[in-house]
């Protein structure tokens, strides 16, 4: 695990870092929603830890935000289980407060479930679910003793609809991190700490370009579609006001209250059909 600062987290002791202000801790900080998360808490003057698996991209995010805010990189793979809590010591060695969680690094398999190794799926498992799981659990503490933080879960829309055949796991680990959200959010209201599901629909990202799906969905609807940077905004105000769970998007709220009053086999049916839209299932 590298790191890399920029100039201001070592600059006056008026710096926001220097007086000991919480840091925003961003999982899949380098592109799509991560970055755009960091983006909008750079706007609002917090200080960021980015982290993801290319440290490039991460160097050229600080050093576009670092002129706002004093920004840490620490480029690491979360798929390893070892990451999370060396992600947290290394972050309490650096003298960093961290009263905002973002756990937004994730990414989708695609094809049918049998079509990939398992320890392909273990990896997705990894990201997606035990260290988002993990990392809540290292710097929740802090945030019940200050009795203020805040914790974004990068869900899905996926996750409050039927699943789908093709990229298996997705639907099911988006469906657990809103679920978690919510028992989360219940146990600490009365600590001063927000936690909450962020469930965007199709965003423009890099998402798509990863799971080779890129040619399928682009031929739906651009009403189908939101800028990152509306969600994190939207996202960010969520957890501002105590929203446990938001679902950005009219339409996708649509979609979700739809699917809530269909009956069971209707919706799983409607999903096998129209799966072929936006998921990869060779």
């Amino acid at each position: 695990m590298t790191s890399y600062e920029t100039p201001q987290n070592t600059a006056s002791p008026a710096d926001p870092a220097a007086s000991g202000a919480g840091h925003a801790l961003i999982t899949g900080a380098s592109s799509g929603i991560g970055a755009a998360i960091a983006r909008e808490y750079a706007k609002r003057g917090k200080p960021l830890i980015l982290t993801a698996r290319r440290e490039d991209r991460l160097v050229a995010l600080a050093d576009e935000l670092g002129p706002r805010v004093p920004c840490t990189v620490l480029a690491a793979d979360l798929a390893d289980p070892s990451v999370p809590i060396a992600l947290f010591e290394q972050i309490q060695e650096l003298g960093l407060h961290v009263d905002t969680l973002v756990n937004n690094a994730g990414y989708g398999v695609p094809g049918h479930y049998l079509v990939k190794p398992w320890a392909t799926h273990a990896e997705s498992l990894q990201v997606m679910v035990a260290a988002p799981c993990e990392l809540a659990y290292l710097f929740l503490p802090a945030m019940q003793e200050r009795r203020h933080g805040r914790i974004i879960n990068v869900a899905s829309l996926a996750g409050l609809v039927p699943g789908s055949p093709g990229h298996t796991l997705y639907g099911a680990s988006k469906s657990f991190l809103i679920r978690f959200s919510e028992s989360l959010a219940l146990e600490n209201s009365a600590n001063g700490v927000h936690v909450s599901a962020l469930c965007p629909g199709f965003t423009y990202s890099e998402f798509h370009d990863v799971t080779g799906t890129r040619a399928i969905v682009s031929k739906m609807s651009r009403r189908m579609w939101m800028r990152a940077e509306d969600v994190a905004r939207i996202g960010v105000d969520a957890v501002e006001r105590g929203q446990v769970v938001c679902v950005t998007g009219r339409l996708n709220r649509a979609v979700k209250s739809l699917f809530k009053l269909l009956p069971d086999r209707v919706g799983l049916r409607t999903m096998g059909k129209r799966s072929k839209d936006f998921r990869s299932a060779d």
